[in-house]
């Protein structure tokens, strides 16, 4: 009996002597709390899209504490009210998130693109496209398998006919999307007013587009020669537009031949 009762006090001992060893750790090893940051996070949405070029909220909320950011306004799902948020947090003049939304760059849905073979396997674009570039004979195009549709979560992503569709009234500007297409076909455009987009991204020769897709930019140049403000350029056989320089005239839209070219106003998209 006298056995286990000094047992037992052992162990309550060490206990108690590992109890408080613990307590002076924590306390030593603490890591200090940034209350400020901790402020700036309750502003943010929790996306943790990256969007704003740090590694998700708590990153860009600890750099804008530290100052190593300024810009309070880099979360487009946060919008202008987180940014009034944290400006009001730091004592400074709020910024202006710029309304901006995502748009899919590409026409080839069933009946336009032609299709090279027929795909029997795992339902991503991904994976698809290890397989010659995807079913589609454009190996630039949209496959349609919704990886971006999954990866948004504001239900903004359908996919019709084939391609991937974005409802700018429901996209927060989050880029997710921009990050899991395997073909990099989506693109950010201004909200603000209409703009042109090249609404394609097949960077074959001419001759060669025209019998993968007969929506495809052809890089025939009329519209570099048509656009009075400079805003287009070819790029390895595909037009280009700089939203920044482009007027939204609609001048290269009427040149293009295939009709590669809109004038997109993702407000009424």
């Amino acid at each position: 009996m006298e056995s286990i009762i000094i047992a037992v006090a052992i162990v309550s001992v060490i206990g108690a002597v590992a109890a408080l060893l613990l307590a002076i750790a924590s306390k030593v090893f603490a890591v200090p709390v940034d209350e400020t940051a901790e402020k700036i996070r309750e502003c943010l949405p929790g996306a943790n899209c990256g969007a704003c070029g740090y590694s998700g909220c708590d990153g860009y909320a600890a750099a804008l504490s530290k100052g190593e950011a300024t810009n309070t306004a880099l979360c487009n799902p946060g919008g202008n009210d987180a940014a009034k948020a944290i400006s009001a947090i730091l004592g400074v003049e709020a910024g202006e998130v710029k309304p901006v939304a995502a748009v899919v760059l590409c026409r080839g849905h069933e009946g336009v693109a032609q299709e090279k073979l027929i795909y029997d396997g795992v339902m991503s674009c991904r994976m698809a496209s290890q397989v010659f570039g995807g079913p589609k004979e454009c190996i630039y195009g949209c496959i349609g398998y919704g990886d971006c549709l999954k990866a948004c979560e504001y239900g903004a992503i359908s996919i019709c006919n084939g391609v991937a569709r974005i409802n700018p009234a429901q996209c927060k500007a989050c880029k997710k999307c921009v990050n899991t297409c395997p073909k990099g076909l989506i693109e950010m455009m201004p909200l603000e007013e209409v703009k042109a987009a090249v609404l394609c991204k097949n960077h074959d020769k001419g001759a060669v587009t025209r019998k993968e897709c007969s929506a495809g930019c052809i890089g025939c140049m009329k519209c570099v020669k048509q656009c009075e403000a400079e805003a287009i350029s070819i790029d390895r056989f595909c037009a280009t537009v700089d939203y920044d320089k482009c007027t939204g005239c609609g001048g290269c839209h009427e040149v293009c031949p295939v009709g590669a070219i809109d004038l997109v106003d993702i407000r009424k998209m």
